[in-house]
């Protein structure tokens, strides 16, 4: 099943954002290889160019490591994929900060609410 992509972020980042997820999450574990741009492309119905420049990114911030012919493998790096988790929370509070500023709830209130929801 192809996956379901916004129009609010460009198609390539929500793929990395999707690979990067896998990593954190242990789907896809320190040294092991992941699929291929064809897999991913024809998993996610895109073209391959478009998981190719999220593949380039991810190796430019040393997510994932080309071994030439023998495919791509996610870094062994723990402070690298430390770096990427604490982005990827960074990004995430922005976006609900922004959120919450906008319904003109407090940084008090919000701190609250995530107390009393994270019970």
């Amino acid at each position: 099943m192809a996956w379901k992509f916004s129009s609010d972020k460009p198609v390539y980042l929500q793929i990395s954002d999707r690979i990067v997820k896998r990593v954190l999450s242990g789907e896809y574990a320190a040294r092991e290889q992941i699929p291929t741009v064809r897999q991913i492309a024809l998993e996610a119905a895109v073209n391959p160019n478009t998981v190719q420049h999220a593949f380039s990114d991810l190796e430019n911030e040393g997510l994932i490591i080309s071994k030439g012919t023998l495919g791509r493998f996610v870094t062994e790096d723990t402070e690298v994929v430390a770096l990427c988790k604490r982005k990827m929370a960074e990004q995430l509070v922005r976006d609900f900060v922004k959120e919450m500023e906008e319904l003109s709830i407090t940084k008090e209130e919000t701190i609250s609410l995530i107390g009393e929801v994270m019970e």
